[in-house]
């Protein structure tokens, strides 16, 4: 081969080989990882109300669309702790979550923290949750008993089967009920369900009602009428964990109704009086107007506990015991639960003073017998 030929032969092979190492891909960028430094608490006790402190970083910044904590009992049941939080964005400086409260049960759980990001849910190293009367608390009312109705609102709500949103027969006319000072006018769809918390939206209606007010859509939740027609009774325990409303005009409760002398209100709530929760007994009649500032508020989240005792109904509040009437169910007490908010029509407590909607918010109801 000529000289100019080697030349141009050496000089092709170089380019080759140039080629071929331009070709070789570089290392891949190591996807983003999340680590869970802390996860509190480890402990608490029975009927008083405990939050969830999660603690994580990651390795670059990066955003996720739902962080919470999570939690299961011995049958896998759901007992998260509320108040989950939306686009989070989580860096390697870290970052501290804190849970809304919640209560439980004796007994032991499994806790752990969990992420919501474009592949899916992933969950975090899972702690144990132990739960167990400390010296010195008071006991608790669901203790000895087993959990016989749970409602956490983890799901789309179950009308038909376990609820009924359209009537009862603590209403008047079925739907609506303007005799109780009440400007309701029931609607399934004013109940929503997001995050594990029951929302209830009163908006003004079309309907005019019988003395002549304008009605306000609303919602309520009645296990009256549905296929599996849950009634509560003598000795059960029921709590629940809900949001005071801010609106005037909402009266949100809680309470049990059948044949019109099963009446017992777990509470009552009407922002014009903000530290006042109603607590009464229709059918052995006493009455407490539980007042606590610290607690009972527009906006704050309060956990209000029922034991219907044959010769005392007992009232808890926060895991407190706060009102025994001494009065009482008697031994045949049987009734259907009934969850809603109402709007005041303006004899007792202020009618709203404008359109604006209100709303009220339930955590779950549970029942333990």
């Amino acid at each position: 081969m000529h000289t100019l030929g080697r030349i141009r032969a050496a000089a092709a092979a170089a380019t080759a080989a140039l080629m071929i190492v331009l070709a070789v891909p570089g290392p891949a960028h190591a996807a983003t990882t999340i680590t869970q430094d802390s996860l509190t608490p480890t402990s608490a006790s029975p009927g008083i109300s405990a939050k969830a402190t999660l603690k994580v970083h990651s390795t670059s910044c990066t955003t996720v669309q739902q962080l919470g904590v999570a939690v299961r009992d011995s049958a896998g049941r759901n007992f998260d702790f509320p108040n989950s939080l939306s686009n989070v964005t989580i860096c390697p400086s870290g970052f501290t979550y804190t849970s809304g409260a919640r209560t439980f049960l004796a007994g032991t759980y499994t806790e752990f923290g969990y992420y919501l990001d474009s592949t899916g849910f992933h969950n975090l190293p899972p702690e144990t949750l132990t739960v167990a009367p400390s010296s010195g608390n008071p006991s608790n009312p669901a203790q000895g008993k087993t959990l016989t109705f749970d409602e956490e609102f983890n799901q789309p709500i179950a009308f038909g089967t376990r609820w009924i949103g359209t009537t009862t027969s603590a209403y008047q006319y079925g739907n609506h009920n303007p005799n109780d000072d009440k400007l309701d006018w029931l609607q399934q769809s004013a109940v929503t369900v997001a995050n594990g918390v029951a929302t209830f939206t009163a908006q003004p209606s079309s309907h005019i009602l019988e003395n002549g007010k304008r009605a306000w859509n609303t919602g309520l939740l009645t296990t009256e009428g549905s296929s599996e027609g849950f009634q509560v009774r003598t000795n059960d325990y029921i709590e629940t964990r809900v949001q005071m409303p801010s609106g005037l005009g909402a009266w949100p409760a809680l309470w049990s109704w059948r044949n019109g002398d099963t009446e017992i209100d777990k509470y009552e709530y009407h922002p014009d009086n903000p530290n006042l929760l109603e607590l009464t007994n229709h059918i052995n009649p006493s009455l407490d107007y539980y007042t606590n500032a610290g607690a009972v508020a527009p906006g704050n989240w309060v956990v209000i506990g029922v034991l219907y005792g044959a010769n005392s109904v007992n009232w808890y509040v926060n895991g407190a015991k706060v009102f025994s009437d001494n009065t009482g169910v008697g031994t045949s007490f049987s009734a259907y639960l009934i969850l809603n908010l109402s709007v005041d029509a303006g004899e007792y407590h202020p009618a709203p003073p404008n359109n604006t909607p209100i709303t009220s918010a339930a955590d779950y109801v549970r029942v333990y017998r």
